[in-house]
């Protein structure tokens, strides 16, 4: 990719900067949000995997909050994987954060291939994060650019098989977080059944006299745990300002509980 069709976009009030195609899909808002809900503690160490990770946001924000995390970013695009690999080197987070390529749509099966990404294993991974392709192929608006087309389209609408990926990526008692479209809850709960447990709703509202446009989710593999529905998440108030709160997470790295 030409150095003109990328951006140079600071995160985290500065303490990240990434290179993201200036067109098509990019990381913002969701992804931020994303990573401030990921559970493991500034203090901890842990296994941190980031599926469908695009150029990197959501796991540079995680190493930069948690010095101890070790974090494997999955990209099925070999020209995303390699801009999260610039991101990673330019970030200084090498030590710690690596890039795999694979397919994760085709299931937890994969992680069983010998020819897997070095660092993908089954039961291995105590975090894990996705923000998912939002629409199934052939709904909405099709994209203008292949990328951004890939990112928010998974081929036939299959999230069961991007969590039963994740399902089988995590450790005994591993949290999965998630972010998506408010109206997929239902196939979302439906592709968390008997895989995950303990399950944590945040609605993500614009304002607070909006519809929530935005889900978070927690939860817990193996747990047997009811569900939560928490209290919802405003992130801008009646003139277009970020709430303090949120604020803090944009700009300061703040950790957002769920």
């Amino acid at each position: 990719m030409r150095p003109t069709d990328l951006t140079d976009d600071a995160f985290l009030g500065g303490r990240i900067s990434v290179l993201q195609p200036s067109r098509g899909y990019r990381s913002g808002l969701d992804a931020v949000l994303l990573a401030a809900a990921c559970p493991i503690s500034a203090s901890e160490t842990g296994r941190v995997l980031d599926a469908g990770a695009g150029v990197g946001v959501v796991g540079l924000a995680i190493a930069a909050r948690v010095a101890g995390a070790d974090i494997i970013l999955v990209e099925r695009d070999p020209d995303m994987a390699d801009l999260a690999r610039q991101n990673v080197e330019r970030n200084g987070f090498a030590d710690r954060v690596r890039i795999a390529i694979a397919d994760i749509s085709v299931g937890g099966r994969i992680l069983h291939d010998p020819a897997r990404p070095a660092g993908l294993e089954p039961a291995r991974f105590d975090y894990l994060v996705t923000n998912p392709p939002f629409y199934a192929a052939g709904s909405g608006t099709p994209s203008a650019q292949a990328t951004k087309a890939g990112a928010h389209q998974m081929t036939g609408g299959d999230l069961d098989r991007w969590l039963a990926f994740l399902a089988t990526a995590g450790a005994a008692d591993a949290t999965l977080t998630l972010i998506h479209r408010a109206d997929a809850l239902g196939v979302i709960l439906a592709a968390l059944d008997g895989r995950f447990g303990r399950i944590r709703i945040v609605p993500v509202h614009p304002r607070s006299d909006a519809t929530a446009n935005r889900v978070l989710v927690s939860a817990v593999k193996g747990s047997r745990a009811p569900l939560e529905l928490k209290p919802g998440l405003v992130l801008q108030d009646a003139h277009g300002r970020y709430l303090p709160g949120v604020d803090a997470i944009l700009r300061h790295g703040a950790t957002l509980t769920i």
